[in-house]
């Protein structure tokens, strides 16, 4: 009987286990499994970027490199041009254009100074309602146009954590083949980042569109 009773412990562990969950949920990807992997990812481990995280105080920004060429920050990095030129950035992907409350009202004119600078801009707010799907692909190509090239790219909202890192789950995603798992977990190694519910939903569904397309290597 005790053996038993240890057997039913252990299979009650087992089934509520983060790993067992992501594993058992591994054909359908949804928007409260990537919430989980979210949650029990790695804290953000910055060792290797001292020296840019000492920038980064310097000049009073938050930014980091998540993936080669890829820089996610808030608005105070993009708006300082002088950290800009310091870092060598030639793109800059604003995934909050515009001027309502929680929006960086920067555009290409206000790059108009630094002619190596290439601009793009999505006038979205942070909400869970907002389609964010829309720019999955067009942001993307804008990413990969910029690593291509040899160049860096800065892609922010107004703190770094939502409407940003979601474009940049989506670049790995689409360009990279990483599962939308798989893409948290490499971003999350570099920076805490939160997108809202839906955003996590949107990327679920894009998992699950590249998964019928058969554009994953698995």
């Amino acid at each position: 009987m005790q053996h038993l009773i240890t057997y039913a412990k252990e299979r009650r562990y087992e089934l509520a286990s983060p790993s067992r969950l992501e594993s058992s949920s591994s054909e359908q990807t949804t928007g409260r499994q990537l919430q989980r992997v979210l949650h029990y990812s790695m804290t953000p481990c910055r060792s290797l970027q001292g020296l840019r995280r000492s920038d980064c105080v310097l000049h009073d920004v938050d930014c980091d490199e998540v993936y080669p060429g890829i820089y996610i920050g808030d608005a105070a990095a993009a708006k300082n041009k002088t950290y800009l030129r310091m870092m060598g950035i030639t793109h800059v992907l604003n995934a909050a254009e515009g001027c309502r409350y929680g929006q960086v009202d920067t555009g290409h004119s206000y790059y108009r100074d630094m002619p190596s600078i290439r601009y793009m801009g999505f006038p979205m707010v942070d909400a869970p309602t907002t389609d964010i799907s829309r720019y999955f692909h067009v942001a993307a190509k804008f990413i990969d146009d910029a690593i291509s090239c040899g160049g860096k790219i800065l892609v922010h909202c107004l703190v770094g954590m939502s409407r940003s890192a979601t474009c940049v789950l989506a670049y790995l995603m689409i360009c990279r083949k990483m599962s939308a798992v798989d893409a948290i977990r490499k971003v999350r190694l570099r920076r805490d980042i939160r997108p809202n519910d839906g955003f996590l939903q949107q990327l679920a569904d894009l998992d699950m569109e590249l998964k019928r397309k058969n554009l994953y290597p698995y």
